[in-house]
């Protein structure tokens, strides 16, 4: 790599081991996800208990949008030690992309009833409810992993996806980091004006207007199809998720480049890929007050542990791209200043869509506005309106 300057469910145990077991899996879950709080739940939540006919065992089945590599990894080995932290109350039977369901049929199949959850790239959804633009980082938006956790676990926007999601049917149980996306291409892009003309795969939505107005030819493809895609030529860029992954579906065979925003911006367009869980709500329904918590808090955790585990593996996977020859550019501050001049018009004019992605944008907007952040200021934003 050079570098240029610019299951199976098991049976249910004993229902006088359940509470034991569950405050020590909270305990070290705890401790390995750094989540502190749920030390204190753990005592609060007791043994969750779905109260299924002869402690049978309760199973969802859930697809997620990772098509292979380490996120797959990661979320099979998540889902399959569920059953064991229920004691055999509750199980996650995994699936990966395109298994049951094509990656963009998802929300149907959860709202359907053909899967009871998903685990997918909420930006997917831009297109049935413009507010999910803003539930995942956009070009120029939130940066950084904890900035969306003060979003949703402090300024409300969980309870706001709770209820959009709600009016579909399903329970959004909360978000999963990932990591930045990068840009891979069979030409350099070392400025923003070598997108011009390029044949570009982007996950749609206002990522793609951006791209678009940069002059890219955009097209949506999912994670599977990106490959085939670039290896005959449909596409000659694409943007995906993180090295790991990327590298393990192969696309250092088909591309020679890598692009990515100035140092310590990995990506410009969506520098925190969010997923979350969502559950259809007849299967939420049906768990017990209990259970509903364990999975919210363990979801919490599992987001944790997932964020951490794929940024070790693109550790890793920067050495391998570096033995393959791959090629690394980086976009200047200039570009930043150029893609931010194409975003802040298609900030609002997704926000202005309908009333809700309006009021979830407003409170990104206050936030990077404040004294916390200072992304955005009165002159960036100056001539633009929100409908509230």
């Amino acid at each position: 790599m050079k570098s240029e300057s610019k299951g199976t469910a098991r049976s249910s145990k004993a229902a006088g081991k359940t509470k034991a077991t569950r405050r020590k899996f909270l305990k070290g879950a705890a401790v390995t996800g750094g989540f502190a709080g749920l030390l204190a739940a753990s005592d609060k939540l007791g043994a969750p208990f779905i109260g299924t006919a002869k402690g049978q065992t309760t199973t969802w089945r859930i697809q997620t949008s990772w098509p292979g590599g380490v996120g797959l990894e990661i979320f099979k080995d998540w889902a399959n030690s569920i059953v064991e932290k229920t004691d055999g109350e509750l199980a996650f039977q995994p699936f990966g992309a395109q298994d049951v369901v094509g990656d963009f049929q998802l929300f149907d199949a959860v709202k359907n009833g053909v899967l009871e959850a998903m685990n997918p790239f909420t930006l997917y959804w831009a297109g049935r409810m413009p507010a999910s633009v803003f539930l995942s980082s956009y070009p120029l938006g939130l940066r950084n992993p904890h900035e969306w956790d003060v979003f949703y676990y402090g300024l409300g926007g969980l309870e706001i996806a709770r209820d959009l999601f709600a009016k579909q049917g399903m329970y959004y149980v909360g978000p999963i980091h990932h990591g930045p996306n990068i840009i891979h291409s069979k030409v350099p892009i070392r400025s923003i004006e070598d997108f011009r003309g390029r044949k570009m795969r982007l996950p749609g939505g206002m990522v793609a207007e951006v791209f678009q107005a940069a002059g890219a030819k955009t097209t949506l493809l999912p994670g599977s199809e990106i490959f085939p895609a670039l290896e005959k030529g449909t596409i000659d860029v694409a943007d995906y998720v993180g090295p790991a992954v990327n590298y393990a579906l192969g696309f250092h065979q088909v591309t020679k480049y890598i692009s990515m925003g100035p140092p310590g911006f990995m990506s410009l367009y969506q520098p925190v890929d969010l997923m979350d869980l969502t559950v259809a709500m007849p299967a939420w329904n049906a768990l017990s007050p209990q259970m509903k918590k364990f999975v919210e808090a363990e979801v919490h955790v599992y987001s944790d542990w997932h964020h951490a585990q794929i940024q070790k593996a693109d550790q890793e996977a920067w050495k391998k791209f570096e033995e393959a020859g791959t090629i690394i550019s980086r976009l200047g501050e200039e570009d930043v200043e150029a893609f931010t001049k194409l975003a802040v018009p298609r900030w609002y004019a997704w926000a202005n869509k309908d009333k809700d992605a309006a009021r979830v944008f407003k409170i990104q907007l206050d936030y990077m506005m404040s004294g916390s952040l200072g992304y955005v200021n009165p002159d960036m934003v100056q001539g633009q309106a929100l409908n509230l």
